[in-house]
């Protein structure tokens, strides 16, 4: 009998064959590259989408195809693996493994208890509130979840939670939604922002302030969306904290460091200090993270051993990520992401005056782009056409560009976001587990945030016209 273990793999097949139909009788709007790209495309993202594979293996799958179907050059197909984002996960690595071996995480772990651990629900709102704080200090999510997940590991460790447990996929959730999916909301905080940014500058000359940026976003995305991320991480993985923690006496919260934590307390603080000044010195977070692991991998003055970086480092990650990576170029430079604007700038109802039906209608723009070129594609799609869309629907500029916030900063699919399947990656948590947050938060971000920030942007004067 058909029963729901048999629902994904359906599902697979369904899209492969719908692929197959597409190279059949291609859209007459694509082009022979275009319709190999997009079946390529559909079949890949159903497999990260279901699991059925996992998920590295389905990136492998993704080059493979792209390659001998020649949708791109190689140079684009594994352009994840030159991306300063893919050098900024393998330097979070060795850091986490320096922060791990060294026994820090467990003291920040056990720090952060003494505060947090009193009960269930305090320690996962608590995590999202610190994780989202701590995106006004530090510019990059990835590199965020990369220095918070070893800390929040063991920090599940001290509760008691065991591999596999709702509540060790609960914390694991509260740190990765919260470095990234509330911090949007935050100016430098995260890549498609910055996307967003440059391109509004270089096309336009328009720049934004950052308290400007901060006022129209973070109350309703930002802090009211973190309490709700708290909220469905309560109800789809309940827990309770174990009231005598094995490891609470074995790492103690107060008193002395030792040398080594002490000596990479001083290298994560140097770092810090040179990621909240990038745009001074010009170093990107990236070869900022990637120095700072050669040097913790340097015999003598390091603080990792090499004869561990093998067994310990997941190159599983890096090829999924890189997969992810390489879609997003190859979907870019294929045109599908402009053909797929183009068209709904001329399905949905755009006029001036109508104010609400233009909010909505460019929230759904920007979010529908994000399902096919993920979310750093989202600004690098949209933003040249803004001053079109400005046109169609009388208002600002300015206006019209804030709309790709609210759009790419609402993910229903793990697939559309890196630092997601990163985060859950790291912390040896399924990446489907993702899909209980992010479906249902989703629904509540257009029945009922959405709607919110609409009328905030109207009481901010956003919908003031061109």
């Amino acid at each position: 009998m058909f029963n729901r273990r048999h629902l994904a793999p359906a599902l697979v097949v369904l899209v492969a064959f719908l692929a197959v139909l597409i190279q059949v009788h291609p859209p007459a709007v694509l082009d022979a590259n275009q319709t190999r790209t997009l079946g390529i495309v559909l079949v890949t993202l159903v497999l990260w989408a279901t699991g059925v594979l996992p998920e590295y293996l389905s990136a492998l799958l993704f080059f493979l195809a792209a390659l001998l179907l020649e949708v791109a050059t190689p140079a684009q197909i594994f352009s994840g693996f030159a991306s300063s984002a893919w050098w900024l996960i393998f330097a979070g690595m060795i850091i986490g493994l320096a922060i791990r071996n060294t026994g820090l995480g467990d003291r920040l772990a056990a720090v952060l208890g003494k505060r947090l651990a009193h009960s269930y629900a305090g320690l996962i709102v608590g995590l999202v509130v610190v994780c989202t704080l701590l995106g006004f200090v530090m510019p990059s999510s990835m590199g965020r979840i990369l220095m918070m997940i070893p800390v929040g590991m063991a920090l599940a460790e001290r509760c008691g939670f065991e591999a596999g447990s709702p509540g060790r996929t609960g914390v694991a959730l509260a740190v990765t939604m919260g470095c990234h999916v509330t911090t949007f909301t935050i100016l430098p905080a995260n890549i498609p922002n910055m996307v967003m940014v440059g391109a509004a500058d270089t096309i336009y000359g328009l720049q934004f302030r950052y308290t400007d940026y901060l006022l129209l976003h973070f109350p309703i995305l930002g802090a009211l969306k973190a309490f709700v991320i708290g909220w469905l991480i309560l109800r789809f993985f309940p827990a309770t904290t174990a009231t005598t923690p094995a490891s609470t006496s074995q790492v103690p919260s107060s008193g002395a460091l030792s040398g080594q934590q002490r000596y990479l307390s001083v290298i994560l603080l140097v770092a810090l200090g040179l990621w909240l000044t990038d745009s001074w010195h010009g170093v990107g977070p990236a070869w900022v993270g990637l120095g700072v692991a050669i040097f913790l991998l340097l015999p003598k003055v390091g603080l990792v051993d090499n004869s561990r970086v093998g067994p310990q480092l997941n190159i599983t990650v890096l090829l999924f990520v890189a997969g992810v990576l390489g879609l997003g170029a190859v979907v870019n430079g294929s045109g599908l992401g402009q053909i797929l604007a183009t068209h709904m700038e001329r399905w949905l109802p755009l006029s001036p005056g109508s104010d609400a039906g233009n909010f909505f209608s460019l929230v759904g723009m920007a979010f529908s782009t994000g399902l096919l070129t993920t979310l750093p594609g989202v600004p690098a799609v949209l933003t040249p056409m803004a001053q079109d869309l400005s046109q169609l629907t009388g208002l600002s500029l300015e206006t019209v560009i804030m709309t790709q916030v609210v759009g790419f900063s609402t993910i229903l699919l793990p697939y559309q976001s890196g630092p997601l399947l990163v985060g859950m990656q790291l912390a040896h948590e399924p990446v489907r587990s993702l899909l209980k947050i992010t479906l249902p938060l989703a629904l509540i971000m257009w029945l009922v945030l959405i709607p919110l920030d609409y009328l905030w942007w109207q009481l901010l004067g956003m919908f003031g016209g061109a």
